[in-house]
């Protein structure tokens, strides 16, 4: 049985009880993050905890530990978790319970969810992924907050039609981001992701570092229109880390196929992953203010 961290406690997993009250629950209103481990080291965790943070600022919700505590508590959440062989991490942080039921009053909780890390079909990597598009754009698309309706309702069209994500397209015809992923095409001999009104990925921010090293990358709008004109794509996310796209909607991408430059990019990431779980190899990521080892973690946790 799994073992959470709930306001302060470690609890079994069916001993993790919110009050209904909170606005998380009556509203929607909170924020999250979500990483995975390799070799039992949670990828990242500052970089995540810092984006929840930044999420929390740009919604107005003051998270009332500090940055080193929460830290802690998921590393902590994480061994108290050894049957996992790797584990995906949920870290959540209410709105908390509003005399209004809609304001936030400063009561919010952290919770750490620790669970046995999903597996995507191997086909999908050797074979590549189809993906759909839908006419949307995520509320405040910079902030990981817990209001995912439009995500919700996006993979439930994606599953209807055979797809493994839905890439958000908006009225001005531009590709976003995926519903729960970043997306990433070669056009020419450049790589090329979008970088505005999108979801600052971790594994987004890695991938683009890594890919620096082989190709040319820019970062700019794509255009639905582009789609005929992309040679390889593909999206990453925590979960899915580097995914190969070879179908968008009806159309083929180039030849139907996982391209040689994904592959490139899919073994740096492999290898750096690897690297990562034996403590040997971490990226200082741009625009991140934490850099490994500069953190001091609480020393007692409750």
């Amino acid at each position: 049985m799994d073992t959470y961290y709930i306001d302060g406690k470690f609890v079994s997993e069916h001993a993790s009880f919110i009050s209904v009250k909170d606005i998380i629950v009556l509203r929607g209103f909170g924020v999250f993050d979500f990483l995975i481990t390799y070799a039992k080291r949670p990828f990242h965790l500052e970089e995540h905890v810092e984006r929840l943070e930044k999420s929390a600022q740009q919604i107005g919700l003051q998270i009332g530990l500090t940055h080193e505590e929460i830290c802690a508590i998921v590393r902590e959440t994480v061994a108290r978790n050894p049957h996992h062989r790797e584990s995906a991490i949920r870290i959540l942080y209410s709105g908390g319970i509003s005399s209004d039921g809609l304001n936030p009053e400063g009561r919010g909780i952290l919770m750490v969810l620790v669970t046995q890390k999903p597996e995507s079909a191997p086909h999908l990597y050797t074979e590549g992924a189809k993906v759909i598009t839908v006419d949307a754009a995520r509320f405040m698309p910079s902030a990981k907050s817990t209001c995912y309706l439009s995500a919700v309702l996006a993979t439930q069209a994606a599953k209807r039609q055979g797809a493994v994500e839905a890439l958000y397209v908006d009225r001005d015809c531009r590709i976003l981001e995926g519903a729960t992923t970043n997306f990433f095409c070669f056009i020419g001999e450049r790589l090329i992701t979008p970088c505005q009104d999108v979801l600052s990925g971790v594994t987004r921010s890695v991938i683009t570092e890594l890919a620096r090293k082989l190709y040319e990358v820019e970062d700019r709008d794509v255009y639905l229109s582009e789609v005929g004109q992309m040679q390889e794509a593909f999206i990453t996310a925590s979960n899915k880390e580097v995914m190969p796209v070879v179908r968008i909607d009806a159309q083929q991408i180039a030849k139907g196929c996982v391209g040689e430059r994904v592959k490139n990019i899919m073994k740096a990431f492999r290898n750096y992953t690897d690297s990562f779980g034996q403590g040997k190899a971490r990226l200082r990521l741009p625009g991140s203010a934490v850099g490994a080892g500069h953190r001091k973690e609480m020393a007692n946790l409750p």
